[in-house]
Parts: C-alpha cells; sequence; structure tokens
C-alpha cells in the first residue's frame, strides 16, 4: 500500500496551507504536521518550508511529489485487477458535480450503478468544479462532474484521469411579452439592449457570460444578482430583464418564460468533463459510472438536438 503519508504531503502541496489540508482530510494540523515532519525525517530531507500564511513545498519535496505519481496510479490500477480477478466491488460509489450536472446527469447514472452493484452504497455530493477536485484529491469522491475552467487542473495533469463529457448549450430566457419571445431562435445580440439578470461578479457563470456577450459585441446591463436558476427564471417571468441558461438546467415551466435556442459564431457553451483519480477508472463501480454518463450524455444531446 501506498504511505498515507504521501497523499498528505499531495493535499498539501494542493491547498497551500497545513490547516486547509487538515479540513480535507479530517485531521488536525498538528495531526498533519507531525505526519509531514516524520516523513521528512524518513526520507531525509526537508519538505516544507514557511511562506506567508501558508507554506511553500522544497525542491525535495516536488522531487518526491512527481516520482510518486507513478506510484499511485499502480496502486488504483492493482485495486482494479484484484476486484476483477476476485468478482468483488468497492462497495461504494462517491460522485460530485456542479449544480446542472448533480441535478440532470448524476440521479440516473446512480440508479444504474445501484442496480448493478446493490450492495455498494452511493452517494451525489453537489459542489463547484474547484472544490470537486479537491474532493477528489483527498479521496472524499470518486467521481466528478466538472465544467471546464481555467483555474481547474488541466486533462495532461498525472494525478487524474480526465475525459470530455459533453457540450452545454445555453438558451435564452425571455418575458412572454417579449418581442423576442415569437422568435424560434435569436442571436446573443438581438438582447443587446436588455436588462441582464446574472450571477455574482467573479463567479465563473457569470464570466462566462460577459464574456460571450463581448464576443457578441456588447456589454451585458447587469440589472439583478442571482445564484440559483430557479431564481434567475422568477425574474425573467416578472418582466425584470433576460438571462442565459445552460440546456441542463430545470427551469420550472411557467406562462410568462419563454426559452430561445441560440444561433450564430457567439453562442455560448459549457465545456462538461469527467474526472477520476489516474488509475481508478476500471474500478468496478466508477467503469459502470463512467460508462453510464456517456451514455446519458449521449442521450440529451441529441434530445437536446432534436
Amino acid at each position: 500500500m501506498i504511505d498515507p503519508r504521501l497523499h498528505v504531503l499531495r493535499v498539501v502541496a494542493e491547498r497551500g496551507t497545513v490547516s486547509a489540508a487538515a479540513a480535507d482530510l479530517g485531521y488536525t494540523p498538528s495531526a498533519i504536521s507531525h505526519q509531514l515532519r516524520t516523513l521528512a525525517r524518513d526520507v531525509g530531507a526537508t519538505l516544507l518550508v514557511p511562506e506567508g500564511r501558508g507554506v511553500r513545498l522544497t525542491g525535495a519535496a516536488l522531487t518526491l511529489l512527481e516520482r510518486t505519481h507513478d506510484l499511485f496510479t499502480q496502486w488504483e490500477e492493482i485495486r482494479a485487477d484484484v476486484q476483477q480477478a476476485s468478482g468483488t466491488s468497492r462497495g461504494y460509489l462517491r460522485m460530485a458535480g456542479f449544480s446542472t450536472a448533480a441535478s440532470a446527469l448524476l440521479p440516473p447514472v446512480a440508479v444504474a450503478v445501484s442496480q448493478a452493484f446493490p450492495q455498494s452504497t452511493i452517494r451525489i455530493i453537489e459542489a463547484d468544479p474547484d472544490v470537486c477536485f479537491d474532493m477528489l484529491l483527498a479521496d472524499h469522491v470518486d467521481v466528478a462532474v466538472v465544467v471546464s475552467m481555467s483555474e481547474l487542473p488541466p486533462t495532461a495533469d498525472p494525478r487524474f484521469e480526465q475525459e470530455r463529457l459533453m457540450e452545454d448549450a445555453l438558451d435564452l430566457l425571455v418575458p412572454a411579452d417579449s418581442p423576442l419571445a415569437t422568435r424560434s431562435r435569436v442571436r446573443l445580440a438581438d438582447a443587446a439592449e436588455e436588462h441582464w439578470i446574472m450571477e455574482h461578479p467573479g463567479r465563473p457563470y457569470h464570466q462566462l457570460v460577459t464574456a460571450a456577450c463581448a464576443a457578441a459585441g456588447f456589454t451585458p446591463e447587469h440589472a439583478h444578482e442571482v445564484v440559483e436558476w430557479d431564481t434567475g427564471a422568477a425574474l425573467v417571468t416578472a418582466g425584470l430583464g433576460v438571462a442565459l441558461v445552460p440546456r441542463l438546467a430545470r427551469i420550472p415551466h411557467s406562462d410568462g418564460l419563454v426559452r430561445i435556442p441560440l444561433r450564430g459564431e457567439a453562442s455560448p457553451v459549457r465545456h462538461v468533463r469527467t474526472s477520476v483519480r489516474s488509475g481508478t477508472s476500471r474500478q468496478p463501480e466508477i467503469a459502470c459510472a463512467l460508462a453510464e454518463l456517456r451514455r446519458v450524455a449521449t442521450s440529451l444531446a441529441g434530445a437536446g438536438a432534436g
């Protein structure tokens, strides 16, 4: 088995502070510090040095982490081989995803895995994409469904196996009495003069919408801020503005609300991908979940195209 202290070092390297790593791993900061001191003693090198409120990994620590990536992957692959040879499974599956994935993609996957592995415990956790990766690394989840963002680990990161799942197009929500509501499709620029209902500035979805509007040649008038799709839909229904919502988002039906697909090169999409820890993709429940995610994504994409 892998020395658990190497796992601790991995999480500290990702989180930047001992206290944040302790929170992720469920330890006290003193316990984390003790494990890393004993690891440093055993390898005969200083691994961490204080830097501001956090810590900085030394060259020795970075070398240690780089050399252990393959060890973690091989250990997970060995577990998969043993499970397949013995006809056993992990006994659990923990999946995390952003809000629309947690509502539209993960429930049917959980049902399918439960049917295939009735003795296994299945858990779904709704979380932002960056938190999903923190939980993956800390071994709190096994499968993550995320929206691609620059802040996330790149697809080449050796700690994870990442796979493109689907593209989630965005639709324009308008009040039923809007002149745009009679159209079957609209260009984003057609809504340039509207009041806009958006997420808080700095949030990924706000950045996506403002970037799309900029590509369409205008800056949206940010009239209202919301967090939930339902709230945004209610404000649109009340005639307070328009909003962009992902195709995956399940908006309650309302006679006062019209959802219009976008057309044109500036039409924004969210790129959705899956991620698991390297070496785990062949472990039974995880393999089943990934296969079912691909099936569900293909089904939803086909329905959207129709």
